[in-house]
């Protein structure tokens, strides 16, 4: 039986970027729902978040290996704010020479060019916090098995209109 191998940069770059999207979706939604008081929850992003967030967080990971043992977490939290808000900056300044920034923070009192704003800096640390406790963590605990066969483990198991049925 081979050994189960690490998923590879591109299957933790897709997941990164996936797990992004959805958080600023859902960020977004809860934002406009606190400010305008609107029930219907609208999220949006755009399609650039994917490699912003992927690329991002990849790099955040490879942070998370060289520093884990080497600083308190609270101290990798703000190191991780602080390129957050290096990498939103540069990769906004670079959409902008394009008008394909999608964002604009340029109505907040603590902002610098509408591309990055100080009022964001503690949900921007909580979520690295939440970034390294539980996605880079959990995701680099992930395995890929090239050699898996159906007739593993789950054999046993057998689909019943869509659902897994268990007896």
């Amino acid at each position: 039986m081979a050994s189960a191998e690490p998923l590879t940069a591109l299957s933790r770059w897709y997941l990164y970027a996936i797990h992004g999207y959805f958080c600023e979706v859902m960020f977004t939604a809860a934002w406009e729902f606190v400010v305008n008081f609107n029930w219907k929850f609208p999220g949006v992003t755009s399609v650039w978040a994917l490699f912003i967030y992927g690329t991002s967080i990849l790099i955040v990971e490879k942070m998370y290996l060289r520093l884990r043992g080497r600083c308190h977490i609270l101290v990798r939290c703000l190191i991780y704010t602080l390129w957050t808000y290096l990498w939103e900056f540069t990769t906004g300044y670079i959409l902008r020479q394009f008008n394909a920034c999608p964002w604009d923070y340029s109505q907040f009192d603590f902002d610098f060019m509408g591309l990055i704003t100080l009022e964001y800096a503690v949900p921007w640390f909580c979520g690295a916090l939440i970034m390294e406790q539980f996605i880079i963590r959990n995701t680099l605990r992930l395995r890929f098995e090239q050699h898996a066969e159906p007739s593993g483990p789950m054999a046993s198991l057998a689909l019943a209109n869509g659902h897994v049925k268990t007896d």
